[in-house]
């Protein structure tokens, strides 16, 4: 099984929706069998909360299924993941700062590095206080790096088996 997390800040908005995004492309790939696809916070404030209502909301009507409670990014996960992708560059930091080894630091990337389109700024704004459009903007920028991610993992996933 090859691991995949999603990490934002509070994980009821970014990360969720990043979770929900990509394993529905991972179902769509017939993948579901050998990805497992997860998402946690750097902080530990909306632990056990579900997703934010506008995330929720934006997630129900672009057709994704979500059943989510918030939970915090440990630094003994890196040991049974594969890849952690980070919202933004604070969480980067923040994840790098949490690894163990270099190994594990190896394994962290920035969601947008997977989109050819994205151009310098890799990050995926945090939607939290500001308009509904704000979680508009974060699907879109979450489903546009999501065919990049999936090429990787799929990539990964082979060399993974060999």
């Amino acid at each position: 099984m090859y691991r995949v997390c999603f990490v934002c800040t509070g994980n009821i908005c970014r990360s969720p929706m990043a979770e929900s995004v990509f394993r529905a492309q991972v179902a769509e790939a017939g993948l579901s069998d050998r990805i497992e696809v997860d998402s946690a916070g750097t902080g530990g404030w909306h632990e056990g909360d579900g997703a934010d209502p506008r995330a929720a909301s934006v997630l129900a009507a672009a057709g994704y299924e979500q059943d989510h409670r918030a939970r915090r990014f440990r630094a003994s996960w890196f040991e049974h993941l594969d890849l952690v992708i980070a919202l933004d560059a604070e969480h980067l930091r923040d994840l790098r700062a949490m690894a163990p080894a270099p190994e594990d630091v190896a394994k962290i990337r920035l969601l947008r590095s997977y989109d050819p389109a994205a151009g310098p700024d890799l990050d995926v704004p945090d939607p939290y206080y500001g308009p509904q459009d704000g979680f508009e903007e974060c699907l879109e920028l979450v489903e546009a790096a999501g065919p990049g991610l999936l090429a990787a993992v799929r990539t990964a996933l082979k060399e993974h088996t060999a």
